[in-house]
């Protein structure tokens, strides 16, 4: 069976299943994913998110937000000053 096929036949619940199973390292009946197991399951949830899902809700999605054209990041004030104090067991 080749990954498109398995990702024809392979269903959101499917999907959901094997996500949980890779986020809690176990099975839903608790038995333990092997090292092999988990990264199957991975590589499959992740093939499975590109192609039904939109990037926002895809596993390992960062929302980076945007910029309108000459915006910059933070507010422009001056950065705070940070002091390092060393404990230095007194």
């Amino acid at each position: 069976m080749d990954v498109e096929e398995i990702l024809r036949i392979m269903t959101p619940e499917v999907h959901e299943g094997l996500r949980g199973a890779v986020e809690t390292g176990r099975w839903p009946d608790g038995a333990r994913l092997s090292r092999e197991q988990r990264e199957l399951c991975m590589q499959a949830v992740i093939a499975w998110d590109a192609r039904y899902l939109p990037p926002e809700d895809r596993v390992g999605h960062i929302d980076r937000g945007s910029k309108a054209e000459g915006e910059l990041c933070g507010d422009g004030d001056e950065p705070a000053v940070i002091r390092i104090i060393r404990d230095r067991g007194h």
